[in-house]
């Protein structure tokens, strides 16, 4: 999704390629309600002209909230029909939570869709790492996420995904590095033409590339040295931290001024 200059431009993109069939769209990367109400209803024609199956992925935020808000869309802008039960059910659309899902969660939001009219054959669920155990990514607040694209063309652009429903997706923009200060990993992104911060020297980079586009080469360490390796860091690391650069968060500021806020105030309690 944020490959494109627009989320509408990917979404029109996936109905295009796959609108015959059925085909699920991530609709939080930036602000889920315009999504809904700005975006949908932009592209239904050429969803309806395709004629396949839409289906609506929220993936942060209130997940009861974010999947009947989902529904409520879909049956605004396409319609919805009856079933045998009496139930609404969204034309061609339908609604996938997999944020936040667990054995309550997902019972709590079917009384939700219930309860605001809907048939629970109008939302799918992915079980992520909530059905199995509670120690995973989200645990760890880590997730890999695209920070910059070259295009065909030769241009390239600085990718944020920052959704305004939950801060703890906000990822970090541009070409990464990661400069040792004070004894604490500090992340900078290289500048674009005319953004004029200093880079981090080649020397002080910690980041190294093992993959680009080809077979990786050489020897990885075994899962012991890593583990050793993760334990001494940490035991290195200072009780409290700030691991971005004022330079990233300039670059972030210029991106999404809202989320830099948001990451100063987050930045200030944890210092």
């Amino acid at each position: 999704m944020m490959a494109w200059a627009t989320e509408q431009a990917a979404l029109e993109h996936m109905i295009e390629k796959f609108g015959s069939g059925t085909y699920a769209c991530v609709m939080d990367s930036y602000d889920y309600e315009h999504a809904l109400s700005a975006i949908l209803p932009a592209v239904a024609s050429r969803k309806l002209a395709k004629g396949g199956y839409l289906v609506l992925r929220p993936d942060s935020g209130d997940a009861v909230a974010t999947v009947v808000a989902g529904l409520r869309a879909a049956e605004a802008v396409f319609g919805c029909d009856l079933n045998t039960k009496g139930f609404k059910v969204p034309r061609g659309c339908s609604v996938i939570q997999g944020d936040s899902i667990d054995c309550k969660s997902l019972v709590t939001i079917l009384e939700a869709v219930q309860a605001a009219g809907f048939s629970a054959q109008a939302v799918g669920f992915g079980m992520g790492g909530g059905l199995l155990q509670k120690v995973n990514r989200d645990t760890l607040s880590f997730a890999t996420k695209l920070s910059n694209i070259q295009y065909a063309g030769g241009h390239a652009r600085d990718v944020m995904k920052a959704p305004l429903t939950d801060l703890n997706k906000v990822s970090l923009p541009g070409v990464m590095q990661v400069r040792r200060e004070g004894g604490v990993p500090t992340a900078y992104c290289v500048p674009e033409a005319g953004r004029g911060a200093p880079l981090v020297a080649p020397e002080e980079d910690l980041l190294r590339v093992v993959y680009d586009r080809r077979p990786v080469t050489g020897v990885w360490d075994d899962f012991d040295t890593v583990r050793e390796r993760v334990r001494r860091e940490w035991e290195a690391l200072p009780p409290r931290a700030d691991p971005l650069s004022s330079q990233l968060k300039g670059v972030i500021a210029q991106i999404a001024p809202e989320h830099a806020r948001a990451l100063r105030d987050k930045a200030d309690r944890m210092l």
